[in-house]
């Protein structure tokens, strides 16, 4: 498998190659040249088997060469073996048509540990091939973060630099950071907003004066690796409510566009996904773009979906430049224009091919609210603010009543459990596997929202490539 770069200009690169580039080198996205499809007769083939060994069946067109089957195989295994339920990504019925699919039973309680404890082992493993040091800089809304530590806390060949904004990720969310105690853990807390933090990063992808000196790479969304684990359970769950043979709907709660972006690639795959609906909150640039075609920035409002206060949404990109005829040179022009004036219009070609799968849905706290509380009051399920902005437009969909709507659970609850106890009345408590979160030591670093500042900071305590 070859990836090409959604601005036209980088090099093509295997998976190995873009799996430790991250951005490409003309700051665009990687995505891979062509879809694999699998036929209708190899995806019910996949139906009973174990998570891992699905894993392997959806990703190995993916990872050719780079990887033999065999050595797949064994990182999905020490991937998925540290999950605390068998199934990795169970399915729960709310009723008749709704479904809840749980991604939090990875180690950090979020949807990032699916994808990251595998991008963790891949690292390892092409980082040995080489001898080679790699320097992770990445930027948090909450859930990334953690996930990332976890997976390569501790790692040989590998330092870590986590960006978050200060004050506005969730107790949880930040301990879990910020209690890892690794010599390889750097956890900076920036004054601003996650967008204020992810355009820190993607500048550093293009500083010479640090890419020269250190081999950067990534574990936001913006890693194709990272993306193409997420594939997988959309085929888990899809196939356990009849797909190939019955359409399946998803509402997935949404911030950077990763997540459902993953949806599409199965789709693309030939998963027989009807509909896709990108569920979110009050800052709510992607139910713009998708409803009236307007991609323009404005204020980050803070909310109690602190994961979904994003305005720009890297991973969109990858979907423009597949709807809008994969012209890498022309969206480039047209990134270079949003950049410089933070909004743009979609084109005809990309609201439309957008339109064949995507709709969009806005809620507000008390959509959010009240979601919440139905899933605790008519199904007793406790859920976190953005599995119930999910919720709420799954719940607002006018699909027919015979295709199955699957609402992305993207996080414990107890990760967020005073909104939870607001909306609900029950104060979540946190899995034992956590521990004493709240007893361990923080440790992390306040930076200004000043990119010379950050990059001064990570020079200072990265390792030099080889």
């Amino acid at each position: 498998m070859e990836y090409v770069s959604t601005r036209g200009s980088a090099p093509a690169l295997d998976f190995e190659g873009v799996t430790l580039a991250g951005l490409a080198s003309d700051g665009g996205l990687y995505v891979p040249r062509e879809w694999p499809r699998f036929s209708e007769a190899e995806i019910a083939d996949m139906a009973g088997l174990p998570y891992a060994e699905l894993a392997v069946r959806v990703m190995l067109p993916y990872v050719t060469p780079s990887l033999t089957e065999e050595k797949l195989r064994d990182l999905c295994q020490r991937a998925y073996g540290r999950f605390a339920h068998d199934a990795v990504t169970p399915l729960k019925q709310f009723d008749e048509r709704h479904w809840l699919l749980e991604l939090f039973h990875g180690p950090t309680l979020a949807f990032k540990d699916v994808a990251l404890q595998l991008l963790g082992r891949l690292f390892e493993e092409f980082l040995s091939r080489s001898n080679d040091h790699l320097t992770i800089v990445g930027a948090t809304s909450g859930d990334t973060g953690s996930a990332a530590i976890d997976a390569v806390a501790g790692r040989e060949r590998v330092d870590i630099f986590m960006l978050h904004p200060n004050g506005r990720v969730s107790d949880v969310q930040r301990r879990q950071m910020t209690t890892v105690r690794a010599p390889n853990v750097h956890n900076i807390a920036i004054e601003g907003t996650f967008d204020d933090a992810q355009a820190m990063v993607k500048r550093m992808f293009n500083d010479a004066a640090m890419t020269d000196r250190f081999h950067i790479g990534a574990v936001n969304s913006i890693n194709w690796a990272r993306l193409m684990a997420q594939v997988v359970y959309y085929f888990a769950s899809a196939i356990q409510l009849g797909a190939p043979h019955r359409k399946v709907a998803y509402s997935v709660p949404t911030g950077n566009f990763g997540d459902v972006f993953a949806g599409y690639v199965a789709a693309q795959m030939g998963l027989p996904i009807e509909q896709l609906i990108v569920a979110t909150n009050v800052n709510d640039i992607l139910h713009r773009a998708l409803s009236d075609g307007d991609y323009s920035t404005g204020t980050v409002t803070p909310t109690a979906a602190p994961s979904m206060d994003i305005q720009v949404s890297s991973n969109f990109e990858r979907l423009l430049f597949d709807v809008g005829g994969r012209d890498g040179l022309a969206l480039a022009e047209q990134m270079r224009g949003f950049e410089a004036d933070k909004a743009m219009r979609l084109t005809n070609a990309q609201r439309e091919g957008a339109a064949k799968l995507f709709t969009s849905a806005r809620a507000d706290a008390d959509d959010m609210a009240q979601a919440m509380r139905w899933a605790s009051e008519h199904c007793g399920e406790i859920i976190d603010p953005h599995t119930a902005i999910g919720l709420h437009a799954a719940r607002a969909s006018d699909l027919p009543a015979h295709i199955p709507i699957v609402t992305l659970a993207t996080a414990h609850p107890a990760k967020f459990r005073d909104a939870v106890e607001r909306g609900t009345g029950v104060r979540p408590g946190l899995p034992s596997r956590v521990g004493d979160l709240f007893q361990r030591e923080e440790a992390f670093s306040e930076l200004p929202g000043d990119y010379d500042a950050v990059a001064a900071f990570v020079a200072e305590r990265a390792t030099p490539s080889a």
